[in-house]
Parts: structure tokens; sequence; C-alpha cells
């Protein structure tokens, strides 16, 4: 498996015997071995490159994972104090890394000195097992992959924000509807598309089908350009919070509510959870529920 995995991390059998120390003829026997063992072809082989067969992309997750655990196995049996050790794999959404992961962090790592992180911040699906990742936090309704397991451990809420500038200058919408004639700036995955849906103190709801100036794939391009009086944003709390406090952000229709989202760790499912794994999630719940948001409550003129 070790040799495996360095083959396909390098894509090169002579990359990865001088990586092991040992000949390129000595790695090429054991994926050999290794296929002959398995009974299944791992890697596609010519004389100028190597790509991986689907059997072997599956095959280099799981291996990867079960090494990894290993040597966490090894390393807390040679302790005698179970402190988390190793490589801890994370994923989380671009936005939700740079503005909470980016602040807890720090904390964590200080924490637990002999941990190393990887983070991939990305807002696309990843797959636990095939992907190497450990823990992923993902924001939805409810969690979408249903080989994991998943626990939700907070809340996010969408905000209508725009500068006081912008607002001076075009006024400040009073019901869902006055969104029509103003300037939108939408995030391009939105789920409902270019629906804004909203529900007042009454439990009267609203649906607005609102018209981009700016439709961009990220929410953080979408709340700069809001921040400098460009138009109307409808983002995660956690995206403008920074923003309202410093006052380039003022949050209006604030007597109806708009979309909320659910904040879920994702892990694959097992017997024994990982130290590394249980003390991050424990870590985030914990981060999750002390974080709190700016008082939005007063309504604007």
């Amino acid at each position: 498996m070790t040799v495996y995995i360095a083959v396909v991390e390098h894509n090169s059998l002579v990359r990865a015997a001088k990586a092991l120390g040992t000949s390129a003829a000595a790695v090429s026997r054991q994926v050999a071995a290794l296929e002959d063992h398995v009974g299944a072809r791992l890697l596609n082989r010519t004389t100028r490159r190597l790509s991986l067969t689907d059997v072997g992309r599956d095959y280099f997750g799981r291996a990867k994972q079960i090494l990894s655990d290993v040597a966490e196995a090894e390393a807390v049996a040679g302790e005698s104090a179970a402190q988390p050790i190793g490589l801890l794999r994370i994923s989380a959404p671009l936005s939700f890394g740079i503005n909470r992961l980016s602040r807890w962090l720090p904390d964590f790592i200080a924490a637990y000195p002999r941990l190393r992180l990887e983070l991939d911040l990305t807002d696309r699906q990843v797959d636990l097992a095939n992907d190497g990742i450990d823990v992923a936090v993902r924001i939805a309704r409810r969690p979408a992959a249903t080989n994991v397991i998943a626990r939700r451990i907070n809340s996010v809420h969408r905000v209508v924000c725009a500068s006081p500038a912008y607002l001076s200058r075009r006024g400040c919408p009073q019901v869902p509807g006055d969104l029509v004639d103003h300037d939108i700036l939408s995030y391009s995955y939105l789920s409902t598309g270019n629906q804004w849906d909203f529900r007042d103190t009454g439990g009267n709801e609203s649906q607005v089908r609102v018209r981009a100036s700016v439709l961009a794939s990220s929410g953080d391009m979408l709340c700069e350009l809001a921040a400098r009086g460009a138009g109307i944003v409808n983002e995660p709390d956690f995206m403008v919070e920074r923003h309202i406090e410093a006052g380039s952000l003022t949050p209006i229709l604030t007597n109806w509510t708009s979309e909320s989202f659910n904040v879920y760790v994702l892990y694959l499912s097992r017997k024994f959870l990982s130290a590394k794994v249980r003390v991050f999630i424990d870590y985030l719940q914990r981060m999750e529920g002390t974080s709190h948001s700016t008082d939005w409550s007063a309504s604007v003129d």
C-alpha cells in the first residue's frame, strides 16, 4: 500500500522509487504484486505516463486512510499520553473556511501541537473515503451524503444587507417586493436561483424574483462589492457579520427572515472514532456554540 500510494502521489515509478529509497524495478514489482493480490488492475501504465483505473482511484483513497489509521494507532500505543497526533485532513466550504476556520484554528493548533492540518476549501461535495478526508464541514438544509455520520452543530441564517451609502442613494426597501427596483448582487449557486424567499414575524411568506446586476460564484466577492456601495446582498451571517460590525454593511428587511441552513460535520461511520477527529469535532462544536452575531433586530428607515 505504501509503495502504491507513493507511485500515485508522485505520478511516476522513478520518482516514487527515489522517495522510498529503492529502485524503479522494485517499485514496479511491488505494484504488480499488489494488483495480483487484489485481483484487479490499479494503474494503466505506458512508457510515457501513468493513470489510475476506477478501481485504483477507490483503492488509493481507502489505502491512504488505512495507513493513516495504522500510523495513528502505533503512535498512540507508543505514547504514555493519548494526545492526538498525525495528519488531520479537513474539508470545508471556501467562505466558511475564510470567515470562521481562519479565526478558530490558531487556538486549535496551539492546543494540539502534534497534529498537522491539511485544509481542502471547496464548495463541491467530497467523498470522504475516496478523497482521503477525515472530517468535512458542510452547510445545507439537510446532509446529502448517506454513507457518513452527519452531526449538526449550528445553524446559519441569510441576512439581506447594503452599504449605508447605497441606502442613502437608492433608499431602503421596506418589504421584500421592493427589491425588484434595486441593484442585486446574487450568488451563482443559490439553490433557489433568482428567487429569494422570506417569512415575516407573523408567518406570512413572500417570494421575490430578483434580477441580478452582478452574479458571482464567490459570496465574499459579493460582500466586498456591497460594502463599497454596489448593491444589495443576501448572504450567510458568518460572511456579513464583520462588515456589519465595521459599519460598512447595514441589515435591511429586519422584520423578515430569509433562508436558514444547518452546519454539519461529516465523518466516516466507524466503531471507534479517531482521537484527532474527535477533538476537532468537539472544538468546532464549542466554537460554533460560542459564536454570536450582532443584534440586527432594529429596523432601518
